[in-house]
């Protein structure tokens, strides 16, 4: 396997790892299917776990340093407040076609906050964070809607710096979610 390939691998099972939502069986798969297409010639059921092993060491070495609460705690009180608030949250799915099926799913929605597995790998690396907000019909919100205002606001409430740009709410954070595996 040449240093490229080996260091795309590392870093795959990196973002899976610290994700935080990515449960063992799953990181696996990804992780498997990807050795299987990037390197056939390695033995996959041989590196996937020494792979996943380095990135849970790295991981837990580094927790140990971190403050009590962090920023995806803090986005985890958000989320559940918005869910109080009536609106249907999704993390970590793989597309907005699961996200609106949610949505359209649940009774009387006041609306859907969601973020995909690959808007988190982007937060683990580059720490920040795209939230998509919809309207119950499945609208985007624009600047201005209330239902917007109400949500940078309570960001804003949790440390959570946000801005809105383009179709989404891009808030910063520094991704340190505690290793659930």
């Amino acid at each position: 396997m040449d240093e490229r390939t080996a260091r795309e691998l590392r870093g795959l099972a990196r973002v899976l790892v610290r994700s935080g939502y990515a449960d063992h069986a799953t990181i696996t798969a990804a992780l498997t299917e990807a050795v299987q297409e990037d390197a056939p010639s390695m033995d996959a059921a041989a590196l996937v776990p020494l792979l996943i092993g380095e990135a849970v060491m790295d991981l837990s070495a580094e927790s140990a340093e971190w403050p009590a609460e962090t920023d995806p705690d803090r986005l985890d009180a958000v989320l559940s407040e918005l869910e109080k608030r009536g609106l249907v949250v999704v993390r970590y799915t793989s597309d907005h076609h699961a996200a609106r099926q949610a949505l359209e799913a649940a009774s009387d929605p006041k609306g859907l906050v969601f973020f995909t597995d690959t808007d988190v790998w982007h937060a683990v690396d580059f720490s920040m964070l795209e939230l998509k907000l919809w309207h119950p019909d499945t609208a985007n919100v624009a600047p201005g809607e209330p239902l917007l205002e109400d949500v940078l606001a309570l960001l804003d409430e949790h440390d959570l710096p946000a801005t809105f740009d383009e179709g989404r709410i891009e808030v910063t954070l520094d991704w340190k979610r505690r290793l659930t595996l």
